[in-house]
């Protein structure tokens, strides 16, 4: 017997937290998108295979790499960088080798990418799990996004000004968060999981946002013609 469809789609927006992994689930039903529970994973295979699986998800980590170091950023950081302008460029962050990523320490890690600063050597414990955990079959329903990114998307493509850790850029993203996606302000403005802040669960929502553009296959591209690294990825970000 023929497995019955099911009348919605399961979307999600994912980004690294101090506690491992925020998960911002909801259902697509038609255009009504309902939210679910944030949760904290310890693992991001977890999340890869999370139960029913994702139709759609936007994860805040790089996925096409270059194979040896080749500079700090990659083309699609580069265009992400001018795309959300000044202040947030900042937040649009350097990506290591998959060479470096894989070094047997983060000071052997630091050495081969020499730009690194202690912000990005934080970092490589999740930037290693993804380049270990996504595989290229994780590419029809998994996008490499950013908050920011993401976060200008929803502001018709205008830079924001505010930083989303001071109270002005925490209210400016809730408001595009409440006219984008309405209804699920009720569930992102819970008490934080634990092993997660505020301004995660804020980075989430703006993901699911970009999940629900994938799972319609109505994304942008950045670069419009990716590149593919050695493994099958698209070295690319999506808004």
């Amino acid at each position: 017997m023929p497995v019955k469809a099911l009348p919605y789609k399961n979307l999600a927006g994912v980004t690294p937290c101090p506690g491992g992994w925020l998960v911002l689930p909801a259902r697509l039903a038609g255009i009504t998108v309902s939210c679910e529970e944030a949760f904290v994973a310890d693992r991001l295979f977890d999340v890869l295979d999370y139960r029913p699986k994702f139709d759609s998800a936007a994860i805040n980590v790089p996925i096409g790499l270059n194979d040896t170091p080749n500079g700090r950023f990659r083309p699609c950081d580069l265009e992400a960088r001018e795309y959300v302008g000044w202040p947030r460029v900042v937040g649009i962050n350097g990506v290591p080798s998959r060479a470096a990523m894989r070094a047997d320490s983060v000071n052997e890690t630091a050495e081969m990418e020499q730009w690194m600063t202690r912000h990005d050597r934080r970092r490589l414990r999740w930037l290693r799990e993804a380049e270990r955990e996504i595989q290229p079959f994780h590419a029809r329903s998994w996008f490499s996004a950013h908050p920011d990114v993401s976060f200008t998307a929803m502001n018709g493509d205008e830079p924001l000004g505010t930083s989303p850790h001071h109270e002005d850029g925490h209210l400016e993203r809730l408001q595009l968060i409440r006219m984008q996606l309405p209804g699920i302000d009720t569930v992102i403005t819970r008490v934080p999981p634990a092993g997660a802040a505020t301004v995660h669960v804020m980075q989430a929502a703006a993901l699911l946002w970009t999940a629900r553009r994938g799972s319609g296959r109505a994304i942008n591209r950045m670069p419009l013609d990716p590149f593919w690294d050695t493994e099958g990825m698209r070295m690319e970000l999506v808004r």
